[in-house]
């Protein structure tokens, strides 16, 4: 059974607030797209991995990871995805997953890709949402929303990358070049093709404003104080939280269930100049 990785890295990233697209923030001394790569090759389930960039970057991103093969996005999120399975091949199994994820565990892409091998067309990673949720009467714009109702949250995932497919399945979805999501289950979905949740983690985190680039960042700085990296890649070991249960289970709920764990304050992360924040 081969496959195939598509990273979509074309997106501007303007809620990171950084002065260029997301995927090229340095984490450390590499970017984020190089520690997604890197991670990707980790979990050693890629026969192929295609990288889909801003067509003004793609000669940069060659020189970044020249183990993927580069191609140029599209305006959208799913016309980079369209543009990245034009150069996959004929892979079985087809990954998409978000470089913003770059911390994604080799675990969770051995379960999407077996339990894609075990006859699902389309696998998704989640966690269960540990927060209270409230659903809102919208449309309100003074700042204070009146509650509707609370959510029941147990039969809710939060769900994460790498999203899996059969090649079929995944042409199926994006078949229609007017359907823009950004999820690609969530194209699944509306073309009929069940979709399956297993087990995700919380390093799967996405990196999407100021805040979780602090905690990549810091992740990065204290992986490289407490081991020896290997040859250009992250190390497993300063892990701020275990891995999840084994393939196909739903991890049970817990405090930090979506998050990544941390032993400093959120007052920390936030004041630069408070004792406990991240040099």
């Amino acid at each position: 059974m081969s496959v195939g990785v598509i990273i979509p890295a074309a997106g501007s990233g303007t809620r990171l607030g950084e002065p260029v697209p997301k995927a090229f923030v340095k984490l450390g001394d590499r970017t984020i797209l190089e520690v997604c790569v890197a991670g990707v090759l980790d979990a050693g389930v890629a026969d192929t991995v295609v990288v889909v960039v801003p067509a003004d970057l793609v000669d940069d991103a060659r020189r970044m990871v020249p183990e993927a093969t580069v191609v140029a996005g599209g305006a959208h999120r799913s016309d980079s995805v369209r543009a990245g399975m034009d150069a996959v091949g004929v892979a079985d199994v087809v990954l998409v997953h978000d470089a913003a994820r770059p911390f994604t565990p080799p675990a969770v892409f051995g379960r999407v890709v077996d339990a894609v091998g075990a006859g699902h067309p389309a696998v998704v990673p989640g966690l269960p949402v540990a927060d209270t949720l409230k659903e809102v009467v919208p449309g309100d714009t003074s700042g204070i929303e009146q509650v509707r109702a609370t959510v029941d949250r147990e039969p809710l995932r939060a769900i994460q990358t790498p999203q899996g497919f059969t090649r079929d399945a995944l042409r199926a979805a994006h078949a229609d070049d007017t359907g823009l999501a950004t999820d690609d289950a969530g194209l699944a979905e509306r073309v009929g093709i069940p979709v399956h949740v297993v087990s995700g983690d919380p390093l799967a985190f996405k990196i999407t404003t100021p805040w979780d680039l602090r905690i990549a960042r810091d992740i990065v700085a204290e992986s490289a104080r407490t081991s020896t990296p290997s040859a250009g890649r992250v190390p497993t070991a300063g892990r701020v939280a275990p891995e999840s249960p084994s393939a196909g289970r739903v991890a049970p709920e817990s405090p930090t269930a979506g998050r990544v764990a941390s032993e400093r304050s959120e007052d920390a992360y936030r004041d630069p100049s408070h004792p406990e924040a991240p040099t």
